[in-house]
C-alpha cells in the first residue's frame, strides 16, 4: 500500500485558496497570464507541501467559480483530504456548500477547514464565522474537522493549519500499488525537447519508465513512458497517491483531458453503468424515473440518461439503484465515485443534484 497523499482545496471564489496554497508551499499555482490579470483561478493548480513531520504531500488547487465546476471536480477526484477554505469576512457561500457536497459524493472522508482572511475581521466575527461553519458542517464528513483561523497575508495560523492537515491525513488508508495503473488525465501539454506530457493523480498501481500505456476511451495508440516526474523531479517510478507527470511517446493530439491512462488489455471503456445513486437533500424536486443529466467521473464529463431501476421517482435525500446510459463511453470501475449535475441551480447552491458509487460497468 502506498503512503503517498494528495490534498485539495475547495471553497467559494475569492476566499483565498490560491493565496493560502502559496503561503503554505511557496508555489504560485496560478500559472496562466489571464488568471494573474483577473485574479481568478480558472484551471487546476499544483504544488507540494512539506508537513511538520517532514513528509511531502501533493496539493491540488481548484477554481472556486461556478463556471469552472467541471475543472473543480477533475481536481477533486484524486484527493485524500480536503482543505475547505472559507473567508472570515464573508462566511459560507453557495460554492462552499456545493464543493462540500461534491467532495462528499466523491468519497473524500477527511479534511480541515481554513478560516482565511482573519486579519480583516474582529475576534467576535471570527467566533461567529466558526459557529456558522459548525452548523453547515453538521452531518457531513467534516462535522468534526478542525477549524483553523488563519491569514495568508500575515502568516497567522499557518503552522497550526499544517499540523491539522497532517492529523487529518494520519488515519487514512493507503492506496493500492499492486493493482493495474490508472491515471485520469487532467492536463495535456508539450515541452520542447520532451514532447507530449500528461499529468494526473495516480489512482492505483506502480508506473515505471519504459512501461506501455493506453488512453481510454479513445484507444488511439499504445504509448511508451519516456520519463516520469513527481514534484518537479525526475523519478524511475511513481506510485498510487502521487501527482505524476508522464512523458509519452505519442503526438499531443493522441491524448485528451478526461481520458484515463491504463496498461493495454487490462480495462475497457464503458457506455452503461449500474450505480447506487444518492439524490442530494438540497434538491428542489424529486428525480423522475428517467432524466437527462451530466455525469462527472474521474476527469471526464459526459451527458447521460439516468434511469431508476426500482422506483418511479427518487426524493431528495434518498438513495436508489440506477443505470447511467452515457452519450460517450468513459473509463470506470466498480467502486468509483461520480457526481451528477443538472442544468438549473438549486437554492443557495450550484447545479449538483447527486452522485454515488459505480457497482458494475458494461463494456462498449
Amino acid at each position: 500500500m502506498s503512503a503517498f497523499r494528495v490534498i485539495g482545496t475547495a471553497g467559494h471564489i475569492d476566499h483565498g485558496k490560491t493565496s493560502l496554497v502559496k503561503a503554505l508551499t511557496g508555489i504560485d499555482t496560478d500559472r496562466l497570464k489571464e488568471e494573474k490579470q483577473r485574479g481568478i483561478t480558472s484551471e487546476l493548480g499544483f504544488a507540494h507541501m512539506r508537513l511538520p513531520s517532514g513528509a511531502i504531500v501533493s496539493v491540488v488547487d481548484v477554481p472556486g467559480h461556478e463556471r469552472f465546476i467541471r475543472t473543480m471536480v477533475a481536481g477533486a477526484v484524486g484527493i485524500d483530504a480536503v482543505v475547505l477554505v472559507v473567508a472570515a469576512d464573508e462566511g459560507v457561500m453557495p460554492q462552499t456548500r456545493e464543493h462540500l457536497d461534491i467532495c462528499e459524493l466523491l468519497g473524500v472522508r477527511s479534511g480541515v477547514v481554513a478560516l482565511t482572511k482573519c486579519d480583516l475581521v474582529t475576534e467576535d466575527l471570527v467566533t461567529l464565522a466558526k459557529d456558522e461553519l459548525r452548523e453547515v458542517l453538521a452531518g457531513t464528513f467534516l462535522s468534526r474537522a478542525e477549524i483553523i483561523p488563519c491569514s495568508a497575508h500575515t502568516g497567522t495560523g499557518l503552522v497550526d493549519l499544517a499540523k491539522a492537515i497532517e492529523r487529518a491525513l494520519r488515519s487514512l488508508p493507503g492506496r493500492d500499488t499492486e493493482s493495474a495503473v490508472r491515471l485520469p488525465v487532467d492536463r495535456v501539454f508539450t515541452l520542447k525537447g520532451f514532447g507530449t506530457v500528461v499529468t494526473g493523480t495516480q489512482w492505483s498501481g506502480t508506473l515505471k519508465v519504459g512501461d506501455e500505456l493506453l488512453a481510454l476511451p479513445s484507444q488511439r495508440t499504445v504509448a511508451k513512458v519516456r520519463g516520469l516526474h513527481v514534484h518537479g523531479k525526475a523519478v524511475a517510478e511513481s506510485q498510487a497517491g502521487q501527482r505524476t507527470a508522464v512523458n509519452l511517446s505519442v503526438p499531443l493530439t493522441a491524448i485528451s483531458r478526461g481520458e484515463t491512462l491504463v496498461p493495454p488489455g487490462i480495462l475497457a471503456a464503458s457506455s452503461v453503468l449500474d450505480v447506487e445513486l444518492r439524490h442530494l437533500p438540497i434538491s428542489r424536486a424529486a428525480l423522475p424515473r428517467r432524466s437527462r443529466l451530466i455525469v462527472h467521473l474521474g476527469t471526464a464529463q459526459r451527458l447521460c440518461n439516468v434511469m431508476l431501476l426500482d422506483r418511479d421517482s427518487l426524493q431528495p435525500g434518498q438513495t436508489a439503484f440506477a443505470q447511467l446510459l452515457l452519450a460517450e463511453p468513459l473509463c470506470a470501475m466498480p467502486g468509483d465515485h461520480f457526481v451528477l449535475r443538472g442544468f438549473s441551480p438549486q437554492k443557495h447552491h450550484g447545479t449538483t443534484v447527486g452522485g454515488g458509487l459505480v457497482l458494475r460497468n458494461l463494456s462498449v
